[in-house]
């Protein structure tokens, strides 16, 4: 399982969702009527922010009604868009408590608490009670976990035969090694990140088909990539003054190909690698 102390020690912030009001409401946003798209540069902690959200709706074919698992959810930026502009249904679990509360209290503010909940979970062992989904979703969530094949094994455990998994992931460039801080880890005792060849071969080994894997660091720019971020953005809302040493060194992993950012999707076998073989007779 997860380390849920030292993930909570680094990521975990008290009084989230007032924090991100006073700051939208410093930036000239009504608070007493919010929509997706206000919140969207508070809530989204991944780069590309919403626009990259809307990019792998589309490069999943995302409809309504699909049940969606988002895996690492944060804040609920993603779950919430999925929702309000493609009718799915949303499960969120994040190991980050202080996350999965203010998430689940943005998430009632917008009306939206009867398509997107919000548990505490782990990524490493998710618990849905048997529940199989259409689609697995998770967006800059990996990075800190070193056992790739137990993490997709148990997304694939989550699909239904012919569910997809969509996800963006920053990954390890052709140049090495990478620059820190990074949004993710002070050093490298706390990041994982793998080249997109063995990552690719690691979630088809979990018993995944690529549909689509796309590189998009050009297009997915965000502090964590050297971009400037307002005051009321969610990177600086939880990071502070870390972040100017983040943007710096994100300038040099995009600029110099240490870090690579991939969008795929990828669709689960009727039969995935980890299912067990069935019986003979005789």
């Amino acid at each position: 399982m997860s380390d849920a102390r030292a993930t909570n020690a680094y990521w975990g912030r008290e009084g989230l969702e007032r924090k991100i009001l006073d700051a939208l409401a410093a930036a000239g946003r009504n608070v007493e009527a919010l929509t997706v798209d206000d919140l969207a540069p508070a809530d989204h902690f991944h780069s590309g922010g919403k626009s990259a959200t809307e990019r792998l709706a589309r490069l999943a074919q995302l409809r309504a009604d699909m049940r969606v698992l988002d895996v690492g959810g944060g804040l609920g930026g993603p779950a919430r868009t999925l929702a309000a502009k493609f009718g799915c249904r949303v499960t969120l679990v994040d190991l980050t408590e202080s996350y999965v509360r203010a998430g689940a209290a943005l998430t009632a503010r917008l009306g939206l608490a009867d398509r997107v909940t919000h548990r505490v979970g782990d990524a490493l062992a998710l618990d849905v009670g048997g529940e199989t989904f259409d689609v697995v979703w998770t967006q800059n969530s990996g990075m800190n976990i070193a056992d790739k094949e137990r993490l997709y094994a148990g997304f694939a455990r989550a699909l239904r035969p012919g569910g997809v998994l969509a996800l963006q992931e920053p990954m390890a460039g052709p140049v090495q090694p990478i620059v820190f801080p990074v949004m993710w880890a002070r050093d490298a005792g706390a990041s994982f990140l793998r080249a997109p060849g063995d990552m690719r071969k690691t979630i088809e080994a979990a018993g995944c088909e690529v549909r689509a894997w796309d590189d998009v660091t050009e297009e997915a720019v965000g502090p964590s990539t050297g971009a400037d971020s307002p005051a009321h953005s969610v990177q600086r809302i939880i990071m502070g003054d870390a972040l100017e040493a983040i943007v710096r060194a994100g300038q040099r992993n995009r600029a110099e190909r240490r870090i690579v950012m991939i969008q795929a999707v990828l669709e689960r076998r009727a039969t995935p690698a980890w299912a067990p073989a069935p019986r003979t007779s005789g």
